[in-house]
């Protein structure tokens, strides 16, 4: 009497695919856990388990705001923008010293006195509020008429408004050599002042 396969005494079929008793069960077409699923062809993958993030990538439509198409970065602003910007600054502030001429058309000292103490304090406010809006913004109101604004050069940000003070301060290199800083960015590369290479600042367009 033969009781069959010695090594399947019991008689039982082997299940199909040749996977033995004891291992999990996969269903066909899918993948096993532990393995990166795949997105449907034509869908970008979604970052998430099994996925490494990506470094720096940005959402698609929403690019940096200061980060002009122009080669990736906007182009540098060139001496005449720069000058005619400064010019009207210039004028701004010289708006504020009004009331110190109408106070001296007076002829009166407490008049010239009143309107004197007026004018200061309308040079400081502008001064001061300008800087404000160059450190946090990159443009006084005379580079926001020009279409040009001041940006750290590392990442294309404002410089903040103690930066912007530190370069305010660093202009003074710009005129102690026969005012020599100040044309420089006539031929500069980077359209840099020396106060900007010392601060690692740039004037753009945009």
């Amino acid at each position: 009497m033969s009781f069959g396969d010695p090594n399947n005494p019991y008689g039982q079929q082997p299940p199909q695919g040749g996977q033995p008793y004891g291992y999990p069960q996969q269903p066909q077409g899918q993948p096993g856990y532990g393995y990166p699923q795949q997105a449907p062809q034509g869908v970008p993958p979604q970052a998430g388990y099994g996925y490494p993030q990506q470094p720096g990538q940005q959402y698609p439509g929403y690019p940096d705001p200061h980060q002009q198409m122009y080669g990736g970065r906007p182009p540098y602003a060139h001496w005449g923008l720069r000058f005619l910007a400064t010019l009207v600054d210039g004028l701004v502030v010289m708006v504020a010293y009004l009331p110190m001429v109408i106070g001296a058309a007076i002829g009166s000292d407490a008049s010239r006195a009143i309107f004197t103490l007026i004018s200061l304090v309308a040079i400081i406010g502008v001064a001061v509020w300008m800087l404000v809006q160059e450190g946090r913004t990159g443009q006084t109101i005379g580079k926001k008429a020009l279409g040009i604004r001041l940006l750290r050069e590392v990442d294309g940000r404002p410089l903040g408004v103690g930066m912007a003070f530190v370069r305010r301060l660093a202009h003074f290199l710009d005129s102690i050599a026969c005012y020599l800083g100040w044309l420089w960015p006539l031929w500069d590369s980077k359209k840099q002042t020396f106060a900007d290479k010392v601060c690692s600042s740039v004037v753009v367009k945009g």
